[in-house]
């Protein structure tokens, strides 16, 4: 280019940031459909993908005796052939649609998503529907589930922060608690799931009477009312009353459980406890003082462990809901997680004891909160960006018997906290003397240097 063809070069001005805009979390239209399905529509212009989420009140605590791991391999199966479809035709379909389908069960229920363009809405929701209303639950098919489940088993257990998970289940709850035993079932229990178990299962449990379906994108110029009453619409089943919920028991005594790991190098670390769950008035204060606790990098956990002793890459302070109730009996599990050289294991969780005995005697600072907020309340606009994010949220508020306005109100709530009411809530949930640790390491190493530190009864069990 000619110096004289840079010089005549004309420069458009910088743009000008505009004036924000106000967001609040999408608020959906409920309704129902004659058959009883619950339905929760989310208008959001510009997202072309849609986003369904359906849950089905088909609980953990629901599976027959000796059957754990039975609404695991249902949940699989839904996509397994219909009496329409085989599974390689269903697939096939699913395909031509450009859709995914998943599924999963937890202890509230079961979650089946489906995300679509909108232009093939129609066909992949009757495709959906044609999984929950007939689905083939094939001999052939449920074996290969169940072998393939049997596979993932020793893989699990070899895991660290899996095995870590797996012990603390089984010391906080007892073992008559669905809670206290792996949520997609053991190798024995799994063993024992055939077509019929799982038949049985989704005849007593999967009727639209007691599911919601979610559904959030841009649904204009969408007849969403005609296309439904033509695809969940046609799935019937009786009514059902309300299952009884038994309440949460669970033990977080302070004491220290090592699975020992012969010649590990790492130590992974899980310390937790039972806590409330979101129906809670302290919820918004705790999600905020967990934040400050464990939530990012700049944490208190990681500027003492990470930053200024380099024992770990990281560890985090979160607060998980297990299973909600309207009456405030539901519970969620408060936990902290991470992992940390053999030789550092007992200094570290020394630093961490003292990072929570210093919190309860000097409290977070304003400064802390402020951060806290801005990055869980500020971000949130870029958390919802997608359709499968808003309904996910809006399908965690369904099976955890929550407002339509929940989400949108705890990002308010957590603005207005204090600093006084997130270090209250905090310390509460994560008091010193009442945290069950697991450890997964070599015991023959952090054994000693873990029972000088005084923070519980230490027990060492095979990994």
């Amino acid at each position: 280019m000619s110096d004289t063809a840079a010089v005549s070069m004309e420069f458009h001005p910088q743009p000008q940031a505009g004036t924000p805009t106000p967001w609040a979390f999408p608020a959906p239209e409920r309704g129902s459909l004659p058959n009883g399905l619950t339905v929760l529509r989310c208008h959001r212009p510009g997202q072309q993908v849609v986003a369904v989420e359906v849950f089905l009140a088909a609980p953990l605590e629901a599976e027959p005796e000796g059957l754990d791991g039975v609404s695991t391999i249902m949940a699989r199966a839904l996509s397994e052939g219909t009496d329409k479809h085989s599974a390689e035709e269903f697939a096939a379909e699913l395909e031509r649609c450009g859709a995914t389908l998943d599924a999963f069960a937890d202890h509230p229920g079961v979650r089946v998503s489906l995300e679509v363009p909108v232009s093939r809405l129609h066909k992949a929701l009757g495709l959906l529907a044609d999984a929950l209303r007939a689905p083939a639950f094939a001999d052939g098919e449920i074996e290969r589930l169940v072998a393939n489940r049997l596979d993932e088993i020793p893989h699990e257990t070899a895991n660290p922060s899996r095995r870590a998970a797996k012990q603390l289940s089984k010391e906080l709850f007892p073992a008559t608690s669905r809670m206290s035993r792996p949520r997609q079932g053991t190798e024995e229990t799994v063993g024992r799931i055939d077509a019929a178990a799982v038949k049985g299962f989704y005849a007593a449990h999967v009727r639209p009477a007691t599911a919601t379906a979610v559904v959030v994108g841009d649904l204009e110029g969408t007849d969403l009312d005609a296309v439904l009453a033509d695809t969940l619409g046609a799935w019937k089943g009786d009514s059902a009353e309300p299952r009884p919920v038994p309440p949460v028991v669970a033990d977080d005594t302070g004491r220290v459980v090592i699975v020992d790991r012969p010649g590990a190098v790492q130590t992974q670390l899980l310390i937790g406890r039972i806590g409330p769950d979101r129906h809670d008035r302290v919820w918004s204060a705790q999600v905020l003082g967990t934040y400050c606790l464990g939530g990012t990098l700049t944490s208190r956990l990681d500027r003492v462990l990470r930053e200024e002793k380099g024992y770990t890459y990281g560890v985090r302070a979160f607060g998980q809901v297990l299973r909600s109730a309207p009456d405030g009996t539901g519970a969620s599990m408060l936990a902290i997680s991470g992992s940390v050289d053999t030789e550092s294991t007992g200094p570290a969780l020394e630093d961490l004891w003292k990072v929570l005995r210093t919190l309860a005697a000097e409290g977070l600072t304003d400064a802390e909160r402020d951060v806290a907020v801005q990055n869980l309340v500020g971000v949130a606009p870029l958390k919802y960006e997608t359709a499968a994010a808003v309904a996910g949220t809006l399908a965690d508020q369904v099976e955890q018997h929550l407002p339509d306005d929940f989400q949108a109100q705890l990002y308010a709530r957590l603005a207005e906290t204090g600093t006084v009411e997130a270090t209250a809530a905090v310390v509460s949930a994560f008091p010193e003397d009442r945290l069950v640790t697991v450890l997964v390491g070599d015991a023959s190493q952090i054994e000693e240097p873990v029972r000088a530190l005084g923070i519980g009864e230490v027990k060492v069990v095979s990994g």
